[in-house]
């Protein structure tokens, strides 16, 4: 062995070049490998971060009871109380907090009622427009769409 290769391999364990020539693959994988972990979208996904810090586990939609009614100060330079609700997810037992859509939707949800949420639809699943730390938005209550009961066009089950 000469002396120039040793020092390439030298270089090859410290990191700093890469290596070339007829037999390069494999330390090339190697190194990629050990790089990518550099990268906080491969560790999230490799890790599975998402799911295990979900609390609807990767899921679009969740079905869980009311816990308390709440409302919610908006964000700068808004200025309201946007009505929100607490709830206890039947899945695991986490507790989150659902904002509900629509002009009087409050009116239909009542404590220990079932309700059905899903994504609000912000940035990478985070919150949405001026509601800070709400992810997610109320779907249905009691099975029926809280859109119909807004409208007219269904009445609330008695459960």
């Amino acid at each position: 062995m000469s002396g120039a290769s040793t020092t390439k391999r030298l270089d090859n364990l410290t990191g700093s070049k890469s290596p070339v020539g007829e037999f390069a693959a494999r330390p090339l994988l190697r190194k990629r490998k050990k790089f990518r972990w550099k990268k906080s979208s491969y560790k999230n996904k490799a890790l599975k971060l998402k799911d295990k810090t979900d609390p609807l586990e990767g899921a679009p939609q969740a079905r869980g009871i009311v816990l308390e009614k709440v409302g919610i100060e908006c964000k700068q330079p808004n200025s309201s109380i946007r009505k929100a609700i607490r709830i206890q997810l039947s899945r695991n037992g986490k507790q989150i907090t659902a904002f509900i859509p629509g002009d009087g939707g409050l009116k239909y949800i009542d404590e220990h009622d079932s309700v059905e949420v899903e994504g609000i639809g912000g940035a990478m699943g985070g919150a949405f427009g001026d509601l800070p730390g709400v992810r997610w938005r109320v779907s249905k209550v009691n099975g029926v769409a809280l859109e119909s009961l807004i409208y007219g066009r269904k009445e609330k089950p008695i459960r």
